[in-house]
């Protein structure tokens, strides 16, 4: 089917924005020649894409489709030009990392210095997204790389290139608050303490949800937030027992125990990851190539 790039185009800032009028601001064009476009874009798939409404538009069920090929196709054309007119990163393009805030504050920085080092005229962007959102990320191709924790849900089996890490998570708290440092506590008793965890949008609640599950408990947090900092702050002043990887812990941490637990919890990994389906920019591969080397998942 021969249908103009433009139109499709203009379908992408339409469906992105769910305004017509906003699409029209972002491709400087008028409002009437954005609706012209999608109706012409209309009858040659001959059905609609959009539900129009006074206010705003929603996509159809085929428009959502569309918008699924058509977003990644549009990141990969950015992608391609900001190499080419990148005339100073010695064709290696830009590097384009997701990454949770906790993986890139105590992970990827060192990996980061390194490679800027080595590339001092590469642009690196980082986008903090938890390690769930970053797999969406990776499949619309607005990134070129993800470091995730895993397991992760959203993440298929053939995403992953490179184990990074191998980690524990742990339970931590104040010992002038709990008297629990020499004691070891079975999670059905951890119940009856207040818990404090990243919400359900991360991959750390994921984790310790299933894992309550599978041992037929229910975990019943008392405060969720969207930082293992500040996780970390709240259990220093006795609000509650933390749960957080184990590398956020640090010297500021000293005053905190970790609480030992009658079960064993299974260790989790940190994984580097691109997209199968879209072609590798070589700054990904030179920073690939920087990271540390784990066996790859059973």
């Amino acid at each position: 089917m021969d249908i103009n790039y433009e139109l499709y185009k203009v379908f992408y800032y339409v469906a992105t924005s769910l305004s017509f009028s906003e699409a029209s601001k972002q491709l400087y064009i008028s409002q009437s020649a954005v609706s012209q476009s999608i109706k012409t874009l209309e009858k040659k798939l001959e059905q609609p894409l959009f539900i129009r409404s006074t206010k705003k538009v929603q996509l159809t069920p085929a428009g959502k489709i569309l918008l699924k090929h058509i977003e990644p196709a549009m990141n990969l054309i950015r992608r391609g030009e900001s190499q080419l007119l990148d005339s100073g990163s010695l064709g290696l393009g830009q590097l384009h990392i997701g990454a949770s805030d906790t993986i890139c504050r105590y992970f990827l920085v060192p990996y980061l210095k390194q490679f800027h080092k080595k590339f001092p005229n590469v642009p690196i962007k980082v986008t903090n997204s938890t390690s769930l959102s970053c797999v969406e990320l990776l499949e619309q191709g607005k990134v070129d790389l993800i470091v995730t924790n895993f397991p992760n849900s959203n993440l298929n089996q053939s995403y992953i290139r490179k184990t990074v890490c191998s980690f524990h998570d742990v339970f931590i708290a104040n010992p002038a608050y709990f008297n629990l440092k020499q004691q070891e506590i079975a999670l059905e008793d951890l119940q009856q303490y207040p818990i404090l965890m990243l919400d359900r949008k991360s991959t750390t609640s994921e984790f310790l949800h299933n894992l309550f599950l599978q041992h037929q408990l229910e975990l019943m947090p008392q405060i969720e937030l969207s930082s293992n900092d500040l996780l970390i702050d709240l259990a220093r002043i006795g609000l509650g027992i933390a749960f957080i990887p184990d590398y956020c812990l640090n010297r500021e941490s000293r005053e905190l125990f970790i609480v030992k637990i009658r079960e064993k919890l299974p260790a989790r990994q940190m994984v580097a990851a691109v997209n199968p389906t879209l072609p590798i920019a070589q700054s990904t591969e030179e920073f690939l190539k920087l990271l540390p080397s784990l066996p790859e998942l059973g």
